[in-house]
């Protein structure tokens, strides 16, 4: 979703990157209110006024270490000079661009007027930077006398860039006061880039503004994963949206291989990540529930650099998650089909007393499963599975946790070799006696 952003700038992606995630409803509530201004604004106004304003967007530049000299009184050079200048400009351009649709109190822009005044003495207001006559009476009269004398140049050059370092001085000790107000103004930029891309993405994604829960539970209405969605389009085939709702109660989500429960795992946590960095939610609609804390355990975890095999990764990882159940902390955890890489017996086991060790806690845990286990204590649904020849992907409850037996029939859809299939339905039909105990 972030390489999907178009951001303008290189600046606004990296404060986007080094922005934490919220954990407060007001914070996050705050940030959907400026989202949905913009995205109404981009709703309402010609499609040139908004490649005008993305134009300009494009001018922003990482100019931090200038902002931090200024601020620290050291003089700046004529390049950091440029850029402050530069970016006093771009300000005041975009700022009188969002007020014209009565936007300027969305995202506040610091005023830098002051700033330009300093460094654009004659008004011209170009974005580029020169030590103007202007600044300096006795450096007017040295550059006249450099034009009208030629073989005095080395020594009037010397006076020159004397009295020209001086004026840097100036304008650095001058400016320096104005440092926060020029900081404030690059990051309100960055916003502006960042809701711009967002709200664009909306659109162009058809996400949907999420409403906060108070009461600790989620719920979806046809959520999709925009990237499998994509995936799917370019084979001409649809994405089956899903509905969800979880809470304190464990959830549990069984059904057969392909049949699309990591997908759903997937789509949950991208989309509790998205809500609190205030992105669009891919889903018809969603209220959702603020977390302190998110895991995600999925899939062949295994490490080599620490000697970990797939299981004992796997193991690890989830232990985090049940210590980190003990304190407290409001959580969303969710796990997909813990325990795979072992036995059926023991991996049954280990999921059943997960489900024990889990519930009850401060938190919310939706986990996925392809073992018959006892669910006591938890929320069942089941992946509806394979109907009339076709993968249904809806989701419905149930009373148990039992796993449907779908797997023939969907490696039959696959076009699987038809004797492989047919052995093993003659073995289910006719399993083979146990020999454990026959004597040879």
């Amino acid at each position: 979703m972030l390489d999907e952003l178009e951001l303008q700038s290189g600046f606004a992606r990296r404060w986007l990157l080094d922005s934490p995630m919220m954990s407060r409803d007001e914070e996050i509530a705050a940030a959907y209110d400026e989202l949905r201004r913009f995205n109404r604004f981009i709703g309402q106004v010609e499609k040139t006024y908004i490649d005008t304003l993305l134009f300009k967007l494009q001018g922003l530049k990482d100019i931090r270490t200038t902002i931090k000299n200024l601020k620290h009184g050291a003089t700046l050079d004529d390049i950091e000079l440029f850029e402050v200048k530069h970016l006093a400009i771009l300000a005041a351009d975009v700022s009188k661009l969002l007020a014209q649709h009565d936007m300027s109190g969305v995202v506040e822009i610091p005023p830098v007027d002051e700033v330009i005044d300093i460094l654009d003495p004659d008004g011209m207001r170009i974005a580029t930077f020169y030590i103007y006559d202007s600044y300096c009476a006795q450096l007017k009269d040295l550059r006249v006398q450099m034009r009208q004398n030629p073989g005095q140049q080395d020594e009037l050059l010397l006076q020159a860039g004397e009295l020209e370092e001086g004026v840097r001085r100036d304008l650095s000790t001058r400016l320096s006061p104005l440092a926060t107000n020029i900081e404030n103004a690059l990051v309100a930029l960055a916003r502006i880039d960042v809701l711009m891309a967002k709200a664009l993405q909306m659109n162009r994604l058809g996400l949907t503004f999420p409403a906060l829960s108070h009461d600790g539970t989620s719920h979806y209405k046809a959520m999709f994963h925009p990237q499998v969605k994509e995936a799917l389009k370019k084979h001409g085939r649809d994405f089956q949206p899903v509905d969800i709702s979880y809470g304190k109660e464990p959830t549990l989500i069984t059904g057969a291989n392909m049949g699309g429960k990591t997908v759903v795992l997937k789509t949950l946590t991208l989309c509790q990540y998205l809500f609190q960095f205030g992105f669009g939610i891919p889903a018809a609609s969603a209220t959702i529930a603020v977390r302190d804390e998110i895991h995600f355990c999925i899939g062949d975890e295994q490490s080599v650099e620490k000697g970990l095999s797939s299981f004992a990764a796997e193991m690890k990882n989830i232990d985090a998650v049940i210590k980190a159940s003990r304190e407290n902390k409001k959580m969303l955890a969710l796990i997909d089909e813990p325990a795979r890489t072992t036995n059926p017996t023991e991996g049954a086991a280990l999921v059943t007393a997960l489900l024990g060790v889990l519930a009850g806690k401060d938190m919310s845990l939706i986990m996925t499963t392809h073992y018959d286990i006892d669910p006591r204590g938890a929320r069942c649904l089941r992946v509806k599975g394979f109907e009339n020849g076709e993968m249904d992907y809806r989701l419905e409850e149930v009373q148990n946790g039992e796993v449907p037996h779908e797997a023939l029939n969907i490696a039959q859809s696959l076009g699987i070799d038809p004797e492989w299939i047919d052995r093993a339905r003659e073995l289910l039909m006719n399993p083979p006696a146990n020999k454990e105990n026959d004597k040879h």
